[in-house]
């Protein structure tokens, strides 16, 4: 036999093949864009009605409860011609992860206060975002129109997080508004537009296009859809973006009125169809040149992507197997000196007490776990949710497993899913069709719909607080002390009794006793007689005197001990987890 020399196989390294940002234009050729102005602040501080004043439209009362939950971005041309891009995030504390990613893609933020409320919590989380991401703030004192509004009070409380006012020689410019009556919107647009000036903002309209996913969606009938923001080059219908680990062919774009335009410029929002996969909020879009080449550049993101997780796991399995190695060795410790008969009767007894539970135990023990589905109507919904399911602690008493989470309508995937992991689904903004609650309904799945994030969690809450075990409470119905004591004879037995008067409440013969010594409880349980001068009697009222004698005969009685009679009810136990809202 003839050997053949073979050589080592080479670990193949991968050239990167990720897409990646130009370097920056020469600024001859850039020409000024229009700003794009963030709106922040405290839910309920009016941001939403002061940007419907600004486009003239209602976008509050579509809402879920008049609190926003999703990014939106519209373009508002004013009547001096300027155009302004809006983005308007949420409030709520839920969502502060969108909130962090509109302060990335904007170039000035206006901070909404109501002059009635003052400085809040998410007020200030807005202000960190802002300084974050270095953008300056117009501060927009809202709700001026009220009878208690005091700007002055919300210009001094801002000094406090470095937000200086003109007028207390800083470089914030501040406008007292009203949204709801429409005072000073226009000098609120004006101090914008001179920021705007002052920052000269610029952008390339030519070559590829760049852009940020400010939202993304599913829609019926035209598949993902995300809502985006070009930061430079012109989109236009045809163009091959990659954006996180999906790409898209552009068949449709459309406007925050969806109207379809044929091109994109520098700092325009814009709808955009064609997606093949799910893009996350807050990926960065680049044009490439053709569909080959995206497939390429999402190969290599994701390859990149299973790269890190296997270093992370690799990690991972090397501290497993320190800790079973350790595990092991003091195992053999124990062992080490002993004979091998007496080392075996070790390990049988080991055995033995580790026999493998009942199946019916098995399935009873694990009642105290809450799987379930989270859809939502858009990735940034979804992400905040699953932000707020990390802050949960209370895994002692209450297991939170998440089987799966996604985005769009509920589907009968989630329903199977759900039956399989005896699960609940939770849907927020989305729909259930007919056809998916039957079917629910039949396997016994629970679908709970909610249109606001705060409803949602206390629901969860709830869900979470009926899987744990009820609390037993005790019910004092009435107390005696022991005043004297003797016994009795029965047939051959001596029986102690003891003479009692009611204190307070009333003793009920039904109902469960215990004998307290010096503030210690000595005994639990129910009476055998219990009697008033010689006639048995179910129930003594305060102030009487009877004789009672107890199931258990060992205690002995001594004057001066208490007797309390009490009833036990369940109480709904409530689960320990606080979101923080």
């Amino acid at each position: 036999m003839k050997l053949k020399w073979s050589k080592l196989k080479q670990d193949k390294v991968r050239e990167n093949k990720d897409a990646v940002k130009r370097p920056q234009a020469d600024p001859a050729l850039l020409i000024p864009r229009s700003p794009v102005v963030t709106i922040m602040g405290h839910v309920d501080h009016g941001k939403t009605t002061l940007l419907d004043k600004l486009r003239k439209t209602q976008v509050a009362a579509m809402e879920a409860g008049g609190i926003t939950q999703h990014i939106g971005a519209f373009l508002v041309s004013l009547p001096s011609g300027e155009k302004i891009t809006f983005l308007d995030t949420p409030g709520h504390a839920a969502f502060s992860a969108m909130r962090a990613r509109g302060a990335q893609v904007t170039d000035i933020i206006i901070l909404v206060v109501a002059a009635d409320d003052g400085v809040m919590k998410q007020t200030v989380e807005s202000i960190q975002h802002a300084k974050d991401a270095q953008v300056p703030i117009v501060l927009a004192i809202n709700k001026c129109d009220k009878a208690e509004a005091d700007p002055e009070k919300v210009k001094k409380e801002l000094l406090a997080y470095d937000v200086v006012c003109e007028d207390y020689g800083g470089d914030v410019q501040a406008v007292h508004v009203s949204a709801l009556t429409g005072d000073n919107m226009m000098a609120l647009a004006e101090a914008t537009i001179a920021l705007a000036e002052m920052l000269e903002l610029k952008a390339d309209p030519t070559g590829p296009v760049e852009g940020t996913v400010i939202e993304s969606f599913t829609d019926k009938g035209r598949g993902p859809v995300t809502t985006a923001i070009i930061q430079r080059g012109t989109l236009r219908k045809g163009s091959i973006l990659v954006a996180g680990k999906s790409w898209a062919k552009v068949r449709l774009m459309f406007d925050e009125n969806d109207k379809v335009i044929d091109e994109a410029c520098p700092s325009m929002p814009v709808g955009i169809i064609g997606w093949r996969d799910f893009p996350s909020a807050g990926d960065e879009i680049l044009e490439v040149e053709s569909e080959p080449r995206a497939r390429e550049v999402v190969h290599w993101r994701k390859y990149e992507q299973e790269q890190e997780k296997n270093k992370e796991d690799l990690e991972l399995i090397e501290e497993k197997r320190k800790e079973h190695q350790e595990a092991h060795r003091k195992a053999r410790e124990k062992y080490g000196t002993l004979h091998w008969k007496a080392r075996s009767f070790i390990k049988y007894k080991i055995k033995k007490q580790q026999q493998p539970l009942k199946p019916k135990e098995k399935a009873g023990g694990d009642s105290n776990a809450l799987p379930i589905i989270i859809k939502g109507d858009v990735d940034g919904s979804v992400e905040a949710i699953l932000n707020i399911m990390d802050t949960y602690d209370a895994s002692h008493e209450c297991e939170l497993e998440l089987v799966h989470s996604g985005v769009g309508d509920i589907s009968e995937n989630d329903v199977n899913l759900a039956e399989t992991f005896h699960g609940v689904i939770y849907g927020f903004n989305v729909n259930a069709g007919n056809v998916i609650q039957q079917s629910a309904a039949k396997k016994g799945v629970k679908i709970k719909l909610h249109k606001i994030i705060y409803r949602l969690i206390e629901d969860l809450q709830e869900e979470l607080s009926s899987r744990l075990p009820c609390i037993v409470e005790e019910h004092t119905i009435g107390e005696a002390s022991i005043l004297a004591t003797f016994s009795i004879t029965e047939g051959k037995k001596k029986v102690p009794v003891a003479g009692c008067r009611v204190q307070k409440g009333q003793l009920e013969k039904q109902k469960k006793f215990k004998l307290i010594r010096n503030g210690h409880v000595i005994w639990k349980g129910s009476l055998i007689s219990l009697k008033h001068h010689k006639d048995d009697i179910s129930v003594i009222k305060t102030g009487m005197d009877c004789g009672l004698s107890l199931d258990e005969e060992k205690i002995e009685f001594k004057v001066g001990d208490d007797i309390v009679c009490y009833e036990e009810k369940e109480v709904l136990a409530k689960t320990s987890w606080d979101p923080g809202f």
